[in-house]
């Protein structure tokens, strides 16, 4: 848990930093940190982790490999920031600490072994995140959204832990092999666990955003700026289905007669609002909130059809679809920063002007469509096997014609880019953007090719 414990200390030395106006330091002692600690987490892997801290938290294979997507997607996020929080105020370095913070609790969600650390996890990510959705104080739209996040957050935390007390008092623990013991030795499953879960389902669904429960995305991710919606959209969803997975595939995985034709109607909602809602965005980034709630429902498929491969086809999917939405806001932040708008028709002739920023932002789109070739078709193969594992055939249909009707609105930002013209100057893209959507891109690629880098981790 050492990594834990760098990504805990390193904001408080990041705020030290801004109390003596040593501003410059801040992205490179922040990057360092980052790097130390994924260090440290790798430096683990095979090393028969056993639960710690009285059984509270494990910190085996499963979360080092999600640890590892959560930090590498908040160094790529990170170096997106040179410049940015400098523009909304000259305290900069309490940004960057309450990304930290955030990150701290999202270590936590991961490797949580004790429905108490899943509890304080979800809290130290969502109340950072609170505060980081409202960080343009003068904004109208940023205050918007952080409260709708809070009320929303505060609405979700009830169903959960209402669920987590419920499942205490049939088990008398909190601890997940103790849920775990209960659930095999009682054959007659007791109405107070089985009303426990299904409040547990509702909190969590809420936390990932999925449909009904969907309601705070599309205006938390519009109001936000674009950064922090890129942080909540990859880092933070990564997390809360990594959490979402190691509860029910450890403790309920005998019931889930109880949960599993609920998750099945929740993901269908889910996959159907999200693709068509999204058809009818002028804004890319709205659209790109009702597109992550689609992907969502994907991801649920891994947890609706418990297997071996769960873990590994939400660490595939969720490291595509990070990936590429890395690239999606990267490239969205430099079009504002131009045009001061975010609709379709602000991609005009980028083709022309910005070779390389349309042809990532491509890449980027293809990804998110399920292209062939593109570590976002890995996902959904993944996703869609997990599927047919279980022979849930209507469901896979059902998927399918999703995928289909998202590639439309996909597309339409290529077609805007190579098939419309506009009068705009040339895009100046720093050569910290050049890095890291070239980096993001090319991952994408490889991992397209190349699956077995990541589906063989866990």
């Amino acid at each position: 848990m050492n990594t834990l414990i760098v990504i805990s200390v390193l904001p408080i030395v990041l705020l030290y930093l801004g109390l003596y106006k040593m501003q410059k330091a801040l992205l490179p002692v922040t990057i360092i940190g980052l790097l130390v600690a994924l260090g440290l987490a790798v430096a683990q892997w095979n090393n028969g982790a056993v639960p710690i801290y009285h059984g509270m938290m494990l910190f085996n294979n499963f979360s080092i490999a999600f640890s590892s997507v959560a930090i590498l997607s908040t160094i790529l996020i990170l170096l997106l920031s040179k410049g940015y929080f400098e523009k909304i105020s000259s305290h900069i370095a309490e940004y960057y600490a309450i990304i930290l913070f955030s990150l701290a609790g999202i270590i936590v969600m991961v490797s949580y072994y004790n429905l108490t650390m899943l509890f304080i996890g979800i809290e130290i990510m969502s109340v950072s995140l609170y505060i980081l959705a409202g960080i343009k104080k003068n904004d109208f739209a940023s205050n918007e959204a952080a409260l709708k996040y809070f009320l929303m957050g505060a609405f979700s935390t009830g169903f959960l832990l209402f669920g987590f007390t419920l499942i205490y008092g049939a088990s008398g623990s909190f601890g997940l092999e103790n849920i775990q013991n209960y659930v095999i030795t009682h054959q007659a499953i007791s109405p107070l666990l089985c009303t426990g879960v299904i409040l547990v389902i509702v909190g969590l669904c809420f936390k990932v955003g999925v449909a009904p429960f969907h309601f705070w995305t599309p205006d938390v991710y519009e109001g936000s700026p674009s950064l922090i919606t890129a942080f909540m959209s990859t880092v933070s969803k990564t997390a809360s289905f990594a959490a979402f997975l190691r509860l029910f595939a450890t403790c309920f995985p005998l019931i889930t007669n109880i949960w599993q034709p609920g998750l099945i109607a929740i993901a269908v909602i889910t996959l159907f609002l999200g693709n068509i809602t999204a058809l009818y965005q002028q804004s890319f980034k709205r659209m790109l909130a009702y597109s992550s709630i689609s992907h969502a429902g994907y991801l649920l498929f891994a947890i609706l059809a418990l297997g071996a491969n769960s873990a590994n086809t939400i660490l595939v999917y969720a490291t595509a679809y990070s990936v590429a939405s890395i690239i999606a806001f990267g490239a969205l932040m430099l079009i504002q920063q131009e045009t001061n708008s975010d609709s379709f028709d602000s991609f005009n002739g980028l083709g022309k002007k910005n070779p390389f920023l349309a042809f990532v932002l491509t890449i980027a789109m293809l990804s998110l469509a399920g292209i062939p070739l593109t570590a976002g078709f890995i996902g959904k193969f993944f996703a869609f096997n997990m599927v047919m594992s279980q022979y849930h055939i209507v469901l896979l249909i059902i998927a399918v014609i999703n995928a289909i009707i998202s590639i439309f609105y996909y597309f339409r930002v290529i077609v805007a880019m190579y098939f419309r013209s506009a009068e705009r100057e040339q895009i100046a893209v720093p050569p910290y953007y050049v890095f890291v959507l070239g980096f993001a891109a090319l991952a994408t690629i490889v991992i397209g090719v190349y699956p077995q880098l990541v589906s063989g981790l866990i």
